[in-house]
C-alpha cells in the first residue's frame, strides 16, 4: 500500500489530529510531530513555479553540473518542467528517496547563497509536496540527471508573462545585472547564472528546442569514433545521449526517456535541422540587450509620426505570433525560417512571416 494511502487509512482509524500532534500543551497549544512540521515547511518553501526552477537549478549546481538544460511547456493549467544536467547523478536505489524529507548528499556542508541555506534535504521534498508529480526520468552516477516536475497553475502560481526575456546591463563594477523584466522563469534563470559568476551554462526553451540543443551539444562534445563505436547509449552522459541517435524514431524514444515529450513530426524536424539549437540563455539575453541599445531608434520601437510600441511589448507580440503560426504550420507543413518581423509605420502595423515548406 502506497504511503499516502496508508496515512489516509490510519487517519480514518485514529483521527488526523493524532498523526499531526505529538503533545498537547494546554490552552490550545500543541507540539507538532516532525512529519507535520516538515509538511508545513515544505508548503511554505515553494510559493510559485519560479521557486521550483531556482531550487532545481541549485540542486544541479550542487551536484557539480556545468551545463543545465531546462525544458518547459504548458497546456492549459498544466506546466511541465524537465531539468537535465551533467552533474554527479543519482543511484537507482535513491531516485525515489530523494523526494523524502531530510535526504541530502551534503552531509558535511551546506550552501548559503542569494536564496538562503541549501543542503537541508528539503528542496526536492518541498517541490514534490507542491507538485502534481515529481520523478527522476533518468540518472546514473557520474552521468547526470533528468528530473521532471508537473504543476497546476490552479494550485501553484506562476508569472502570467513567461515569454518576455529580462534585460541586463553592466553596473559600475563592470558586472552584468538584471535591470528589468517580469520575475518569470527566464529572469529567475538569468539571475541564477549571474549569482554564480557565470560558472554554469543554462539553456532554457521548449522540449523541442532543448532536444535540438542536446543533439547539437552531444555532436560537438563527442568524437566521431565515440559515436561510431557506442553500443549502448545508456553508457553515455545524459547530455550526450541524443547524439547517438540515428533517426527521428530513435530521437523521439531517447527524448522520452529523458522526460522530453516530442511528436514524431517534431523529432523529424529536429533531425532535418529545422529547429535550431539554443545558445546559453545569458548569452542570448546579453546579445539581444546590446542589439536593442544599438538600435533604439529602429522601427521596432517607435515611429515618430504615429504609433509607438515599446520593445518588451514588441517581443511579447512576436512570440505570440510565433505560437499562433503553429496553426498553419501543423496543417500545411510549414515552418518559420526566422521570428516574425513586425514593422510599425504611421498608424499601421505590418507583420512578415518568412517560411519554408517541409
Amino acid at each position: 500500500m502506497p504511503d499516502e494511502q496508508l496515512i489516509e487509512f490510519v487517519e480514518q482509524l485514529s483521527g488526523e489530529v493524532h498523526l499531526r500532534v505529538e503533545e498537547s500543551l494546554g490552552s490550545g497549544f500543541v507540539r507538532l510531530r516532525s512529519a507535520e512540521a516538515e509538511r508545513r515547511q515544505a508548503k511554505h518553501d515553494i510559493r510559485s513555479v519560479e521557486d521550483i526552477v531556482i531550487e532545481m537549478l541549485r540542486n544541479a549546481r550542487d551536484a557539480e553540473a556545468r551545463h543545465i538544460f531546462v525544458a518547459t511547456s504548458k497546456e492549459e493549467e498544466l506546466r511541465t518542467l524537465t531539468v537535465i544536467d551533467d552533474g554527479k547523478g543519482i543511484p537507482a536505489d535513491l531516485q525515489k528517496k530523494i523526494f523524502e524529507p531530510r535526504v541530502t548528499s551534503k552531509l558535511d556542508s551546506m550552501v548559503m547563497d542569494t536564496w538562503g541555506v541549501h543542503g537541508r534535504g528539503m528542496a526536492l521534498y518541498s517541490i514534490a509536496s507542491n507538485s502534481l508529480a515529481a520523478r527522476v526520468a533518468a540518472s546514473a552516477p557520474e552521468l547526470g540527471s533528468a528530473i521532471t516536475i508537473e504543476t497546476s497553475s490552479e494550485q501553484l502560481t506562476e508569472r502570467s508573462d513567461q515569454s518576455t526575456l529580462p534585460h541586463v546591463q553592466r553596473n559600475e563594477q563592470g558586472a552584468l545585472e538584471v535591470v528589468k523584466g517580469p520575475h518569470n522563469i527566464a529572469r529567475t534563470t538569468v539571475e541564477f547564472v549571474l549569482a554564480g559568476n557565470q560558472v554554469v551554462n543554462v539553456y532554457l526553451g521548449s522540449p523541442a528546442q532543448i532536444a535540438s540543443t542536446l543533439l547539437d551539444y552531444g555532436q560537438k562534445s563527442l568524437k566521431r569514433e565515440e559515436l561510431l563505436f557506442c553500443k549502448d547509449s545508456k553508457m553515455l552522459p545524459l547530455v550526450h545521449r541524443l547524439a547517438a541517435t540515428g533517426d527521428s524514431a530513435q530521437l523521439q524514444e531517447e527524448c522520452a526517456e529523458l522526460g522530453l515529450k516530442l511528436s514524431e513530426r517534431t523529432a523529424h524536424r529536429i533531425i532535418a535541422g529545422q529547429i535550431k539549437p539554443l545558445a546559453p540563455l545569458l548569452k542570448s539575453v546579453a546579445s539581444r540587450t546590446k542589439h536593442e541599445q544599438a538600435h533604439k531608434s529602429s522601427h521596432l520601437q517607435k515611429d515618430s509620426r504615429g504609433l509607438q510600441i515599446s520593445q518588451p511589448d514588441n517581443d511579447r507580440f512576436v512570440r505570440a505570433l510565433e505560437s499562433a503560426f503553429e496553426v498553419l504550420g501543423e496543417r500545411y507543413y510549414l515552418s518559420l525560417v526566422d521570428l516574425p518581423k513586425v514593422r510599425v509605420k504611421g498608424n499601421t502595423i505590418s507583420v512578415r512571416f518568412e517560411i519554408e515548406k517541409e
